[in-house]
């Protein structure tokens, strides 16, 4: 008996997106599209969404070099009795043969400077199909890589980094001045109170550092800040709270300069109980800073078909040289 084979059936698939097709040289690195001829195409590049602020809040020590695997400082420490009281003043006398000296001891702080480094390769075939399309792929290549990089030293200055242990400026290990906020609660606290919560912290670092340094810069939660902005003092509505608490906080009356208030979204959730915290402290190399050997490459290099160049540079760690002149308070 004869059996009818009957041919094997074929699938067609068919696009639903307005009878375009993209295929695998859609994935390719130079940007190769099929486009229909009623389309205009927007050759801008468009970057994935990023903000950094780490260069606006603190400064850069720059004495260090891709050689150096540590940097440090150092922080002296002075002792002195007295004369005839020993907590008193050094008096002596015209015929004093004992005459007390001053101690000193010097206490070194060593953070790693820690490699960091990214590769950029291209084949020639794609560098030559994204010169006749006109997307330079080595260029859109290195704008990502840049993105990268300020991403990752924006987290190291602010948060550290947990694999080396290391902390940053918001949760930095050496500040001991950590408590909640007197008041807190902004969302429906007066402008009497806001005041009173930020004065406050300016004025405990104020006399954690023996009412030497007042601090000069206030960094909120970008909700937090966004309510001084659009809170008015009065109703007669004639400034914002923020302006009202430039002029009218401690550090304006001590340093002769309005409190730089400014908004840092590293600071959200960041305090107990993953409240959002406030952070009063000076922006001066000497007080705090951040060790950065900037950015070399290798000369490009000719691997078969390929194109590579290695960009490498040094991240250290944020160096609190002085805690007392740094607070912050949880749960505003």
């Amino acid at each position: 008996m004869s059996q009818l084979i009957l041919p094997r059936a074929i699938k067609r698939a068919y696009t639903r997106d307005g009878l375009m097709t993209f295929d695998s040289q859609t994935i390719d690195s130079a940007g190769v599209f099929l486009i229909g001829e009623l389309e205009r195409l927007d050759q801008n590049l468009h970057m994935p969404l990023a903000s950094v602020t780490w260069s606006r809040d603190i400064m850069l020590r720059e004495d260090v070099s891709i050689a150096d695997e540590l940097s440090s400082f150092t922080n002296s420490t002075f002792a002195a009795a007295g004369g005839a009281s020993p907590s008193g003043k050094s008096w002596i006398g015209k015929d004093a043969n004992a005459i007390a000296g001053i101690a000193l001891d010097i206490g070194k702080t060593a953070t790693p400077l820690t490699l960091w480094g990214m590769q950029l390769g291209w084949t020639l075939p794609e560098l030559s199909s994204a010169q006749k399309l006109g997307r330079p792929v080595d260029q859109q290549k290195f704008a990502g890589m840049n993105l990268k990089y300020q991403m990752d030293v924006d987290e190291q200055v602010y948060i550290g980094d947990s694999v080396l242990g290391l902390t940053g400026m918001v949760n930095a290990a050496a500040v001991t001045n950590v408590s909640n906020a007197v008041t807190g609660g902004w969302g429906t606290a007066s402008a009497a109170q806001i005041l009173a919560d930020i004065n406050e912290i300016l004025n405990s670092s104020w006399a954690a550092s023996g009412f030497a340094i007042c601090p000069r810069e206030l960094r909120l939660d970008p909700v937090s800040f966004s309510r001084l902005v659009s809170q008015i003092v009065s109703t007669a509505g004639n400034i914002s709270l923020l302006e009202y608490l430039k002029v009218n906080s401690l550090s304006n009356t001590l340093n002769g300069v309005p409190l730089n208030i400014l908004p840092l979204k590293w600071l959200t959730g960041r305090g107990t109980s993953t409240t959002n915290r406030m952070m009063a402290y000076t922006n001066d190399i000497d007080r705090i800073r951040f060790p950065l050997v900037p950015l070399q490459r290798t000369p490009l290099e000719y691997r078969d078909i390929r194109q590579l160049t290695t960009y490498f540079g040094r991240l250290g760690g944020v160096e609190v040289v002085y805690p007392e002149t740094v607070a912050y308070r949880d749960g505003i």
